[in-house]
């Protein structure tokens, strides 16, 4: 995995402080030029990986991104499912409306005519139509890791219904050839979860900050997992919602053991090019002081 990913936070209003910030980006980012204009200006300072929900939005932004070879060179990891499509469409349309919006025609009257009270039953094939529904609008774009939402990963986890998480794994790697991903709001137990099904090495995206911020189990036992070197990680929300400056919230993510990626999102382009150069900066200084200790990408 490339050590800096792009998140798409900021495009669809997503601020974990500042609702007045939120709404600004959500006016700034109003049309979809605007988005692949600020993805292009990224990928000038050397981060080639987007990792994005599957918003409704990003059908026009992936088609656009198509008309310019200068996507060529980028990588999308898409997060599904976009939990929010979802229940607008049911509020909308229904749950028979909404089906018949994500399932493929064919498919949507065989289960009127009959077959819902049995698709009901079968977790892992309405899995499987949610992968495929969601993955559509990817078509034509490098995608090497598929996650799974934390809303809906988490929600798993609680429930230990580990076998779907399993199933998503499998379903991902065999259908698309990718790898999957899982993200979460706990990394001790998804870690242990994962290698229970036999996941070795998985690869998981958990919020990791100096503040314990929304880090489920605490800031230590993360840190205790990381040095056990268990799973492949990305570190989300390392500014702990943006109540860090950049170079102390940095200073400690480039510390820890085992974070193959940081992941991270914003509308500034100086915020990007100067997070860039703090993690080059700091990456650089704990390689030279710890070559025979910390892993990276």
């Amino acid at each position: 995995m490339n050590r800096i990913i792009f998140g798409d936070n900021p495009f669809f209003g997503v601020n974990h402080i500042s609702d007045e910030r939120s709404i600004s980006q959500s006016i700034r980012f109003s049309k979809d030029e605007a988005i692949v204009a600020t993805i292009r200006s990224v990928m000038n300072e050397g981060i080639n990986v987007f990792m994005c929900t599957t918003h409704d939005r990003m059908i026009g932004i992936v088609e656009q991104m198509k008309q310019d070879k200068k996507f060529e060179q980028l990588s999308i990891y898409p997060c599904m499912p976009y939990a929010h499509k979802y229940a607008n469409a049911i509020t909308e349309y229904g749950v028979l409306g909404a089906m018949k919006q994500f399932i493929p025609g064919n498919l949507f009257l065989s289960l009127v005519k009959g077959g819902i009270s049995y698709f009901s039953k079968d977790h892992f094939a309405l899995m499987e139509l949610m992968i495929d529904a969601e993955m559509k609008m990817f078509k034509g774009m490098k995608t090497p890791i598929i996650f799974l939402q934390n809303v809906i990963a988490d929600l798993l986890l609680g429930l230990k219904m580990t076998d779907l998480l399993k199933h998503f794994y499998d379903y991902v790697t065999k259908k698309y050839n990718v790898e999957a991903g899982f993200i979460t709001m706990n990394l001790p137990m998804m870690t242990e979860a994962l290698i229970s099904v036999g996941i070795n090495n998985p690869i998981i995206c958990s919020s990791i900050n100096a503040q314990g911020f929304r880090m489920s189990g605490g800031k230590q036992e993360y840190e205790r997992y990381l040095a056990k070197g268990l799973s492949r990680n990305i570190a989300m929300q390392v500014f702990s919602g943006g109540s860090l400056s950049a170079a102390s919230a940095l200073k400690y993510i480039c510390s820890l053991p085992n974070i193959e990626s940081i992941l991270f999102g914003s509308s500034s382009l100086s915020h990007v090019k100067e997070t860039v150069k703090i993690i080059h900066q700091y990456d650089s200084e704990f390689i030279q002081e710890n070559a025979s200790y910390y892993s990276r990408a």
